[in-house]
């Protein structure tokens, strides 16, 4: 699949089926994150790997999306490493990046995700149950399977979000009508 197309055809999955993600797509997804841009190429995530049911179910005690949590047959806890902390706003910015090339490599494989941040509001409580140390910050939960659902959602026009120059003008699109 083409990157562009990837992108633009990736959705937030939020129901899975009850079916194992391989050992080697979890590799895959890991790679993908792994991959991302970071300042000084500190590389500042870490990731907890979560596929035990019960762990699985504990962790979704601390989320008003329990059932989503409880609902996916793998985790992917996310973390900023504060022992290589180089600038606390662009290493939350790289572990984005990171979470956003997760997303698209399970896209990629056909697989379903979605991106947990509510699950932040209990940071000590997953941070208990996973018995992380101080330097760990929880950044956010990736929670993947292959999905039982088909998602769709629309964007907002381009001349809805985007500035020419000064915030007064507007940016006009080009209408194109060829693929990338």
């Amino acid at each position: 699949m083409h990157t562009l197309d990837t992108i633009k055809a990736r959705r937030s999955i939020r129901k899975f089926e009850n079916t194992p993600v391989e050992k080697e797509d979890i590799d895959t997804i890991l790679d993908s994150g792994r991959w991302a841009p970071s300042g000084l190429n500190n590389q500042p995530w870490r990731y907890i790997v979560i596929q035990n049911k019960e762990t699985i179910k504990n962790l979704s005690t601390c989320t008003h999306y329990s059932e989503i949590v409880e609902g996916a047959p793998l985790l992917i806890v996310v973390y900023l490493y504060h022992e290589v902390l180089y600038n606390y706003v662009k290493d939350i910015q790289s572990i984005g990046a990171s979470i956003e090339n997760m997303l698209l490599a399970c896209h990629e494989l056909g697989l379903g995700a979605v991106w947990l941040g509510e699950i932040l509001n209990q940071a000590e409580s997953v941070n208990a149950i996973l018995e992380t140390p101080e330097s760990f910050e929880l950044m956010a939960v990736v929670a993947i399977g292959h999905p039982a659902e088909k998602s769709t959602s629309e964007r907002k026009e381009i001349n809805e979000l985007v500035y020419s120059e000064k915030f007064s003008n507007r940016w006009i699109e080009e209408k194109r009508d060829e693929e990338y």
